[in-house]
């Protein structure tokens, strides 16, 4: 499996955008366990999915999620994490954390996303992770086009959030970490509205930043590129 390149994600497609500019469709839920039965065809077992959110956002840490779900794991319901209401993922969030047979969550603050770029930043947490599980995986499904792990076998697969279920895991526990993480800063960071923004750029948050300036906790990096100054 070779090591690919991704280009560097920019700030929010829209001010009401959900995680990294989606928003939830009405799309059949494609996702299941076919690339968790090939690789366990292979003897590549455990598997574990990854996966990072919070990408996109002007405010705060990529957090990355990853997940071994084990045999016997009920991963019905599970799908990429922009798919899901809030209270969905909540839910499937405390199934995983509660039955997976391992799972783990890697940050990257943003003072690292500045100084590394948000790429390698989000390589880190990826990294970081997986390190984190409790039990070594064989094989790791990763979400998109790179590959940014060193000893172990991995696998990416462009929108494997919507296809791979232990992706999918993957990326709802570290939503819904993401999410309360920044909930807690609206009350340090107050006048961004980032318990309902998540630290995503919209017209309220880019209007409080062009008044108060950015946080301690704001990706200057992001900020410079929206093209006006503090």
């Amino acid at each position: 499996m070779s090591r690919k390149k991704k280009t560097a994600a920019g700030p929010p497609r829209g001010p009401d955008a959900d995680e990294d500019g989606f928003r939830p469709s009405n799309s059949p839920n494609l996702c299941d366990d076919r690339f968790e039965k090939e690789a366990a065809s292979r003897g590549d077992v455990p598997v574990a999915g990854a996966d990072e959110v919070g990408r996109g956002a002007l405010f705060g840490p990529v957090v990355a999620g990853a997940v071994i779900l084990g045999e016997g794991f009920d991963w019905a319901g599970l799908n990429d994490s922009k798919q899901l209401t809030a209270r969905r993922r909540e839910e499937l969030a405390i199934r995983i954390r509660e039955g997976a047979q391992a799972w783990s969550i890697g940050v990257a603050s943003a003072e690292e996303i500045d100084r590394l770029n948000i790429r390698m930043a989000t390589h880190l947490a990826i990294r970081r992770a997986v390190a984190g599980l409790k039990v070594a995986p064989k094989l790791v499904l990763i979400d998109g086009i790179d590959e940014p792990l060193d000893g172990v076998a991995q696998k990416a697969i462009v929108k494997g959030d919507a296809l791979s279920v232990s992706i999918a895991a993957a990326s709802i526990v570290a939503k819904v970490l993401r999410d309360s993480m920044i909930e807690e800063w609206d009350a340090t960071c107050p006048g961004f509205g980032l318990r309902e923004n998540k630290g995503y750029g919209s017209a309220a948050h880019l209007d409080a930043l062009r008044t108060l300036g950015p946080s301690p906790f704001h990706r200057k990096s992001f900020i410079e590129r929206t093209g006006w100054l503090f």
